[in-house]
């Protein structure tokens, strides 16, 4: 059986992530296709609007085989980091592809990309220096410093997310030494940050969160969702009371901001040039999560980037803890399987080079400790105390999903 991979979030999974999955399997012609899914924390800082579990029930009813976790460590990192967990979980678990979309849709294209950046990688860093002194943006500055190097027609735009996230994807497996083909399929219609419908059948899951929280109901979003993610997402609000955000949490974080000292703050990951300092002025003063994002906000530092800080302040995690982690994952762990995927898996389990951890009790306990943390601050987004004792129980308790 032959395995192909996706790297997703599927926040929720919708239409878009349909497609996706469905000419990935046309392209790769593989007979699994397994998804690492970032946890309940993700790759922009913020909580997923329903739980792993719920995201991946999702995910099999729409024809994923296995979903497999991208531990805390890499879900909530920028994208040279995160895309080299996502990677490096699918190889060793044995694919023998991965599929990405992309705004550009070629996959030759990237691997020029990657081709003509080492070949001007002096003055493509040096550019990316004096681009982050001058006060831009991490992403801008890489985005800038690639124009300037004056790039060729056979290059990619790396001033695009999903292009970004591709050309990650593709330098960690060259840094992998992985053998696993890569494949790119253009992303349809909506872009991967617009926050409105423009099309009648694929929205981004940006816009589909945002009709979620401002309208209240699931209606609207019916086009834009397989009806199983519609229907879970009605069970979840049914059972826990309502959905995940960063307002949910704002309180904790506001309190964690006012009590801790700076000293403290200042120790706490991607926490740098005395930003806790404005988090803690802004804290004092503002009303909402919002609100405080909004007078936080600056031109070196990006909504994204701030979230993620914020997110180590509200799970409390150190420096030399999330260092010691993200050079490469050490277990790989099972949410959910079809019976296809359970087929895969009882095929390769014996020669898998990481551990599969199917139940949390029996895991190294130190290895899964920041997931384990994260799974306990994110059911504490829920109002009732009986729906939070819930969902936390969830985390030990729950096996593999299997449909």
């Amino acid at each position: 059986m032959r395995a192909t991979g996706v790297v997703v979030e599927y926040n929720p999974f919708h239409n878009g992530h349909l497609h996706h999955l469905r000419e990935t399997r046309s392209a790769t012609g593989a007979d699994i296709v397994v998804a690492v899914m970032s946890g309940h924390f993700l790759q922009r800082g913020e909580p997923a609007l329903v739980s792993k579990w719920a995201r991946t029930k999702m995910a099999l009813e729409a024809g994923v085989d296995i979903v497999i976790e991208l531990p805390y460590s890499f879900a909530t990192q920028h994208a040279e980091i995160f895309s080299r967990g996502a990677i490096s979980l699918l190889d060793r678990f044995g694919c023998e592809s991965f599929c990405f979309g992309s705004e550009d849709g070629n996959i030759d294209a990237f691997g020029d990309t990657i081709s003509f950046i080492q070949n001007h990688q002096e003055p493509y860093n040096r550019y990316i220096k004096e681009f982050i002194q001058e006060g831009m943006s991490y992403p801008s500055a890489l985005a800038g410093a690639f124009q300037k190097l004056g790039n060729e027609d056979s290059v990619i735009d790396l001033s695009k997310p999903n292009n970004i996230l591709g050309f990650h994807y593709m330098e960690a497996r060259d840094q992998l030494s992985s053998s696993m083909k890569a494949y790119t399929i253009t992303r349809e219609s909506a872009g991967y940050h617009d926050e409105h419908f423009s099309s009648p059948s694929i929205a981004s899951a940006t816009s589909i969160r945002k009709s979620i929280f401002n309208n209240g109901e699931q209606q609207e979003i019916a086009s834009y969702l397989p009806e199983s993610s519609v229907e879970e997402l009605y069970r979840y609000k049914k059972e826990y009371g309502g959905f995940h955000r960063w307002e949910n949490y704002w309180t904790l974080l506001q309190y964690k901001l006012l009590s801790s000292p700076k000293n403290t703050l200042k120790d706490l990951y991607e926490i740098e040039e005395g930003i806790e300092n404005r988090m803690v002025e802004f804290a004092k003063s503002s009303l909402s999560f919002g609100e405080f994002m909004t007078k936080l906000k600056t031109k070196r530092y990006t909504w994204t980037r701030l979230q993620r800080m914020l997110l180590h302040i509200l799970t409390d995690t150190h420096k030399q803890e999330m260092k010691s982690r993200h050079l490469y994952p050490d277990y790989i762990r099972l949410l959910g399987m079809n019976e296809r995927g359970r087929e895969f898996i009882h095929s390769r389990k014996k020669n898998l080079p990481l551990p599969l951890i199917s139940k949390l009790s029996s895991a190294d306990q130190q290895a899964v400790q920041l997931d384990v943390k994260a799974a306990e601050i994110y059911a504490l987004g829920l109002k009732d105390p009986a729906a939070r004792k819930r969902l936390l129980r969830q985390e030990w308790s729950q096996p593999p999903i299997m449909i």
